[in-house]
């Protein structure tokens, strides 16, 4: 590897792909050499459109097999990572993989055990945004008082056919593992590891999907939180933190904000007086480039492991989707 340049291959060039691909445009010292595709035309397209020159495979072996490629970025469906991760890993490549990092704890724990001296990062982008990672930090100083509820939701309608990924078991559907992931994570990089999780919620027609969870938990120093997600209905996408001495708003959509509001409250009755946190340090394009960026810096140092987005996290929060999807009566 370059002492500078840690350079990239894309492993599944599909939407998420493309916008990763965006604002690791954006990052300095970062450079995507590689991309690959079970179609050559569409690795090719998208080799022209994010970074014209890159090689293009039509095979993923030959893709994480190029000496150029240091890091490799799989976005394929959820399914996919277990394998397609392993792939790049015993190739001896570095590995960010989307997220849910695999379909459940243990199959994700027995990647990471596998990882040896390579970095493997769930590609949990939010917790490398800089408005998550300033809001944590003022959290846990208490600048805001002591929180004592959090809420957030993530959801959109899926208007997808039934073997979609989103709805297709064979292929980790579900709204869990796709989206409420997000609200599970905000939750735990806010307030710690939850005491208790409880689920109520919808599954398809077949039982094997959940369509709509509403989660009800208790966190470290009795905060409670509800977190929701769904694929049949809209929402604002918000997440909101009360204190004592007021309330953060998260602008908006929560998983990649642009900035976040502490709504003070000197006394009860009294208007509030809000107060707008901008981020410390740029967002590097929507947020992907920061997270690319963080990747790099991972590896400059010779990490195994983000501090970031630390192992014990991805599997603290695969756990706890397994264990809610249960509640629901959904199958791991």
């Amino acid at each position: 590897m370059s002492q500078t340049t840690v350079r990239w291959g894309i492993l599944a060039p599909g939407r998420i792909a493309a916008k990763l691909a965006t604002d690791l445009a954006l990052v300095p010292d970062a450079e995507l050499v590689a991309v690959g595709s079970r179609d050559q035309a569409r690795a090719e397209a998208f080799a022209a459109a994010h970074a014209p020159g890159a090689t293009a495979y039509d095979d993923y072996a030959a893709l994480v097999a190029d000496p150029d490629v240091d890091v490799v970025y799989v976005a394929s469906p959820h399914s996919l990572h277990l394998e397609q991760a392993r792939l790049a890993l015993d190739a001896g490549k570095h590995v960010l993989c989307e997220k849910p990092l695999t379909l459940d704890r243990a199959t994700a724990a027995e990647l990471i055990g596998s990882a040896g001296d390579r970095l493997l990062m769930e590609a949990m982008w939010s917790a490398c945004h800089p408005v998550w990672r300033d809001l944590a930090g003022r959290l846990r100083a208490g600048d805001f008082g002591t929180p004592h509820h959090l809420s957030a939701d993530l959801s959109f309608v899926a208007d997808v056919a039934p073997d979609h990924r989103l709805l297709n078991p064979a292929l980790g559907g579900g709204a869990l593992l796709d989206i409420g992931i997000y609200p599970l994570t905000f939750a735990h990089v806010m307030l710690g590891e939850a005491v208790d999780l409880r689920a109520t919620g919808i599954l398809d027609d077949s039982g094997q999907v959940d369509l709509d969870a509403a989660i009800a938990g208790r966190y470290p120093g009795d905060v409670v939180a509800t977190l929701k997600t769904s694929l049949t209905s809209y929402s604002p996408n918000t997440a909101t933190i009360y204190t004592d001495q007021g309330w953060i708003e998260v602008a908006g959509e929560f998983h990649f904000p642009p900035y976040f509001t502490f709504h003070r409250v000197a006394s009860r009755g009294s208007a509030p007086e809000p107060v707008r946190f901008d981020p410390p340090e740029p967002i590097i394009g929507i947020g992907y480039g920061n997270e690319v960026a963080h990747v790099g810096d991972c590896i400059r140092q010779g990490r195994t492991e983000s501090p970031w987005v630390p192992h014990a996290q991805t599997l603290t929060i695969l756990g706890q989707i397994d264990d809610l999807k249960g509640q629901m009566g959904s199958p791991r």
